[in-house]
């Protein structure tokens, strides 16, 4: 891992001082994640290689309810992936998809981020309210936000609250 956390960094070195007026630092991923928990207000934007990365975000999932309610997006020059941001637990998880319990929010949220990175911000937009609606609301939760709902209903919710 250090010849390849190395070239991480010197890549990144190389970048940022190319860019001077962007404030660039550098912190080991078990102070990131402390630090995450005790002033995350630091933080603007994380570069990380793929495993510090989902450490990370696992970390940043606990701080807002879970996996289930983080988007994700992974963007290149030429290619982008949109995903649910963390996947502590329930990826994989055939008894969440057989009972139909798993939380759709995380993938209807990074729906709307590729929406975004597609240049259709309003229909972005849309999507984004709908969901806050129905999490907000609390009518339709799935059991790891303290509800009981199915994972259709509360995909039928946001669909109904699309405006």
């Amino acid at each position: 891992m250090k010849l390849a956390d190395g070239l991480f960094l010197e890549s990144c070195r190389e970048i940022a001082a190319k860019y001077p007026s962007i404030e660039y630092n550098e912190i080991i991923v078990d102070n990131c994640c402390m630090q995450l928990v005790s002033r995350p207000e630091q933080f603007d934007v994380m570069v990380t290689p793929n495993l510090y990365g989902n450490l990370v975000a696992n970390t940043a999932a606990g701080l807002v309810g879970g996996t289930g309610v983080m988007p994700g997006g992974n963007v290149g020059q030429d290619h982008a992936i949109f995903e649910q941001g963390a996947s502590a637990g329930n990826v994989g998880n055939d008894n969440l998809v057989e009972q139909q319990r798993a939380n759709p929010v995380a993938l209807l949220l990074s729906s709307a981020m590729m929406l975004r990175h597609l240049q259709f911000p309003s229909f972005a937009d849309r999507l984004e309210t709908a969901v806050k609606r129905v999490v907000e609301e609390g009518r339709y939760r799935t059991k790891d936000l303290g509800g009981d709902s199915m994972t259709q209903e509360v995909t039928d919710a946001v669909i109904a609250n699309l405006a």
